[in-house]
């Protein structure tokens, strides 16, 4: 058993970080909550909401609120870091090395780094060094979980000791943990997946029907696992909750960022008016770059992937993308 007394810090105060705390809080454990921002984080502290990223949740007083990461971290037993992807290595590298080696950290963020093309745990171990980590990943929705709705994720960790003790944890009545030794194949279904929800989005947006959105479902399984595969992953690990788990989350539930973001581009709005239309981050955007790079690294194809990108950032049409990826040249299913 885990001990009630361990103190843990969630870095990262958007929707996710934000609904870790709820859910670890409710456990009985001892919380800080770290945001970036000391006005915001004052704000949440006095309206014990997060009306930005997670409105309608009264945060508890035994959840401390704090913007100084040094302190934070120093403090805490163990490390939740749930930045998004893109600011994942500047929030690490605030963390100070010398007070933190003896340390376990959790990471949540689920994208790829545009710069390096490196996944959360990669980007982590290369600013801190060997730390323990374990990577949580799944069919998430912060909302969902918020309301304490049945859920259930992947904790992938090289140290089954540490994915045991996680799972422990973060364990309730409503939100359960598998463990999994592929880290590299969770992270990347957790990933990819909201490239493929974007295109899902733009289905919908269309206004094209359900066959549609199921060919690019089923063809988006098969696109990131060939890529997880030739990385050194698992081909299984993309059929499990961080694969094709996450990816019918976020492709169906209207909660979805990505699914959003893509639906308003299939209506025909431009990138850069959706994305100035909310505060969150909608991580298939950036991922879709990093997916069409290593596309190209690799030599394999990820027509889907290549399809959002177009989309997003070279103004292809999304009618003619759409119908062009239902138009490819016949092959072998499972290739």
């Amino acid at each position: 058993m885990v001990s009630k007394d361990t103190k843990i810090a969630v870095c990262g105060d958007g929707g996710w970080g934000t609904a870790l705390a709820l859910l670890l809080a409710s456990n009985g454990y001892a919380v800080t909550l770290w945001g970036a921002f000391p006005e915001y984080v004052e704000e949440v502290r006095k309206k014990r909401e997060n009306v930005k990223f997670l409105p309608g949740f009264k945060i508890p007083e035994k959840v401390r609120l704090a913007s100084d990461i040094h302190r934070v971290c120093e403090e805490a037993d163990l490390i939740v870091l749930a930045a998004p992807s893109q600011h994942m290595r500047s929030v690490v590298r605030k963390i100070k090395k010398d007070r933190i080696h003896h340390k376990e950290f959790v990471t949540v963020a689920k994208g790829i780094e545009t710069g390096s093309l490196k996944v959360m745990s990669q980007v982590i171990h290369e600013e801190l060094g060997r730390v323990s980590l374990c990577v949580l990943s799944g069919p998430t929705i912060a909302r969902e979980v918020a309301l304490k709705s049945p859920a259930a994720a992947s904790a992938a960790s090289t140290s089954h000791e540490l994915a045991s003790k996680v799972r422990n944890i973060f364990t309730t009545e409503y939100f359960s943990l598998f463990e999994s030794d592929d880290v590299l194949g969770v992270e990347l279904g957790g990933s990819l997946k909201n490239v493929i929800a974007i295109c899902a989005g733009i289905v919908q947006g269309l206004g094209l029907g359900s066959n549609t959105r199921a060919v690019l479902f089923a063809r988006g399984v098969a696109e990131m696992a060939r890529l997880g595969h030739t990385m050194g992953a698992r081909r299984e690990t993309f059929m499990g909750l961080s694969g094709l788990g996450d990816l019918a989350t976020t492709c169906l539930s209207p909660h979805s960022r990505n699914r959003w973001l893509g639906e308003e581009i299939g209506k025909g709005k431009s990138l850069k008016k959706v994305l100035g239309s909310t505060e969150m981050v909608v991580e298939g955007v950036d991922t879709s770059k990093s997916a069409s790079r290593l596309a190209k690294k690799f030599k394999i194809s990820m027509p889907i992937a290549e399809a959002v990108y177009g989309i997003l950032f070279n103004r292809h049409n999304p009618r003619e993308a759409v119908r062009a990826l239902m138009k490819r040249e016949p092959h072998r299913e499972l290739d």
